[in-house]
Formats: C-alpha cells, structure tokens, sequence
C-alpha cells in the first residue's frame, strides 16, 4: 500500500492500548480496553476505514458502488443465470463481513427494481430476505423506481420551504442586503444539492423548485411587485434553470478534463468526427430510448 514501517508502527501504536469509560447517571464505569475502531472525528479514521474495505467486492462481477459506510451493488438481471451471478455477489459480501467482523445491517439492505420489464426477482443477504423498496434516499437524494425524480423534488422544496419560513419569521430586516445572502446560504443548497444527478424531468417539477426561489425574492423590500425576472436582475440572481446548466458544464468538465476523468471515461465517449473549433473534444450523443434519458448529464451536458 506504500506505506513505510515508520507509518506503520506509529499506525499500529495508536490502534492498540487504547482504554475507554463511561459515565451513565453520574457514575463513572472501570476502564475497558478498546478492541476495535478508531477515535471519532478523526482525521486518520476515514482512512484506514477505507483501506479496511479496499477489498470488499473485489470479485463482484457486477458493479459495486463503496462510499465511506454505504455500498451499493448493481447489476442487469434479465435471465436466472443473471439473477445467480448478482446473489453470489451477494454471498460474497456476506462471506466478506463475517470473515472481518463488520456485519451488514440487513434491516437497511433493501433492493430497487429499475425497468418496467424487470422481472423481480427476490434476493438475500446471508438467511435474510431482502426487501424491496420503490424509492430509497442515497446519500441524501430520494430515488425512485421510475427515475423521474418527482419524489426528490418534492422533498427539496419541502425542506427549502421550512427554511424559508424560518428565515420570514425570525428575520426582522426585509432589506436586500440581509436576506439575498440567507437565502443563498441556507435555502439554495436544498434545491441544488446533487441537481446534477436529479435533475427534474418534467416542467411542473421545475416549476416547483423556481417557486421557492420567486418567493424568496418577493420577501425583499421592493421587489414584491417586480415580476420574477425583474427582480433576479435587480438582486444579481440566475433562475435555477440557468444554474443548472452552469452547474452541468462544471460537472462535465470535470469529467472530460479534471478531477473525475477516470470516471468521465466511462460516462462520455470522445466524437472521432471532430474540427479545429472544438480542439478534439467534441463528445457523441449517445443513442437512448426511455424518456426519462435527455434529463441526464450525459445527454443534456453533451447537447447543450
């Protein structure tokens, strides 16, 4: 791992002799010997965490997903032989937990069927009969089983809303300078948080998320009867829309050029018809069926 025996050492002599005690209603328990884990809230935790599960799912044949905790496996299961190899992946994470002692929680393990021809099959994890669930929140974005992301917009403009009326309530200044800068701090990042992934599919929802930004605006001083492009100009604001299209330029960027190229490799596919205007990387529209594919970023980045 390239780790020198310097590291190592001074890794192994901060993992062992730890002690620990408890106060439970004002008494103070005997010490007890820390066995496993590491310190919360420190720096160097998340990443021997993260050297701990480098091997979880190395022999998946399907696609695994590992963020900190939370791994997500994946896999197109159209025939029995298929719907074999995705539970024998799953045997495989089974046999991994038990082998390092970090069991899965099975009662947050669920699965999500996605197509409307899918055949739904049923799936285990060890003896327990995982359930299935037509929406799920992963990392923070509600996803559904139809992939129209109505659900999640809901969800975000709820929060944005609460937040909102927080901010109506408790704040007593209606003047620009007091409420553009609440506003982009604590209302905006609802509506915004990994848009790029959920970006609505339908008018009505985006109708919805502008909403709660018209209404943020007609809580300033003079602008209550401006109409909402008028005042996103006089506060130096963009339309949601307009941010969304920044925000999937930036995202594609970072695939085709910066840090997520690795990734980008596999999302986009470089155009061999190219000219000097686009200095090589013109990108392909790859070809797609379902409805619901022109709202993602690798369509509506690579068209616009």
């Amino acid at each position: 791992m390239g780790i020198n025996m310097k590291i190592e050492r001074w890794i192994r002599n901060w993992l062992k002799g730890r002690l620990q005690w408890v106060i439970l209603k004002g008494e103070l328990s005997g010490w007890k010997e820390v066995t496993s884990g590491v310190p919360q809230g420190s720096v160097l935790g998340p990443i021997l965490f993260n050297l701990f599960i480098t091997d979880l799912g190395t022999k998946s044949g399907n696609v695994l997903i590992k963020f900190a905790d939370d791994t997500k496996l994946g896999g197109i299961a159209n025939t029995e032989k298929d719907w074999d190899i995705i539970q024998e992946d799953l045997d495989d994470l089974v046999n991994w937990s038990n082998s390092n002692r970090m069991k899965f929680n099975s009662e947050k393990c669920k699965v999500m069927h996605l197509g409307i021809n899918n055949k739904n099959f049923g799936y285990k994890l060890g003896i327990h009969q995982l359930e299935v669930t037509e929406e799920e929140k992963d990392l923070g974005v509600l996803v559904d089983h139809r992939m129209t992301m109505s659900r999640q917009c809901d969800m975000a403009v709820k929060k944005a809303n609460a937040v909102l009326g927080g901010i109506r309530r408790g704040t007593s200044s209606k003047d620009k300078e007091v409420l553009v800068p609440l506003y982009k701090a604590l209302v905006r990042p609802h509506l915004e948080y990994c848009v790029q992934f959920w970006s609505p599919m339908f008018k009505k929802d985006e109708f919805k998320l502008e909403q709660v930004q018209r209404r943020a605006t007609r809580m300033i001083r003079g602008m209550e009867n401006l109409s909402y492009e008028r005042g996103l100009k006089e506060l130096g604001l963009f339309s949601l829309t307009k941010r969304g299209l920044r925000g999937d330029m930036t995202a594609l960027y970072k695939y085709i050029r910066g840090i997520n190229i690795r990734e980008g490799e596999e999302l986009f596919k470089l155009s061999t018809n190219v000219d000097a205007r686009t200095n090589g990387y013109k990108l392909d529209i790859r070809k797609f069926t379902l409805e619901i594919r022109p709202r993602f970023l690798t369509i509506t980045g690579v068209k616009f």
